[in-house]
């Protein structure tokens, strides 16, 4: 479904979070043609400041899927 606006187990706002990270990942993947290392992935937490694995965890483990949801509408 839709990205949580706040992680449900600290109540940090982190949808900004999660649209720079996918920006990021974007990025990597048209950029090098691969998707990121978790090297990278630390890498993009830590330059948005995500530092909790909670949060973390929020972010990594979201899958999208409002586009397989609407036709069912």
């Amino acid at each position: 479904m839709m990205m949580p606006i706040r992680c449900f187990s600290c109540g940090r706002v982190i949808i900004t979070d999660y649209i720079k990270f996918q920006e990021n990942v974007e990025k990597i993947r048209r950029e090098k043609n691969r998707d990121p290392t978790s090297e990278e992935i630390d890498e993009i937490f830590n330059s948005l400041g995500v530092n909790r694995y909670c949060c973390r965890r929020m972010i990594v483990s979201h899958v999208d899927l409002i586009d397989d949801v609407i036709g069912f509408d």
